[in-house]
């Protein structure tokens, strides 16, 4: 299996083969998600103190914060997908 990684803004990179979904960080499940995430010491914030935009979540029940939108990190993911095809 390749390694794909994605890089989520500020030099921080996650492995596209392990994320299970990007989401907006606004709704009460998601907020719900990153406090028991807090909680159970699964939560990476790559944000470097900014706002979070978006929000990975992993096969392996790791929450990440990223400080750029959820549409550009999915947009590098797809991106990483169609190259790596070629």
């Amino acid at each position: 299996m390749d390694i794909k990684l994605i890089n989520i803004g500020f030099g921080n990179i996650v492995s596209a083969n392990r994320v299970v979904a990007i989401v907006s960080p606004e709704s009460a499940p998601i907020k719900r998600i990153i406090s028991e995430a807090k909680e159970h010491g699964k939560l990476i914030d790559a944000t470097y103190g900014r706002r979070t935009r978006a929000v990975i979540i992993t096969d392996s029940s790791h929450v990440v914060l990223s400080a750029i939108q959820p549409e550009t990190v999915a947009n590098r993911f797809v991106v990483t997908k169609e190259v790596s095809n070629d």
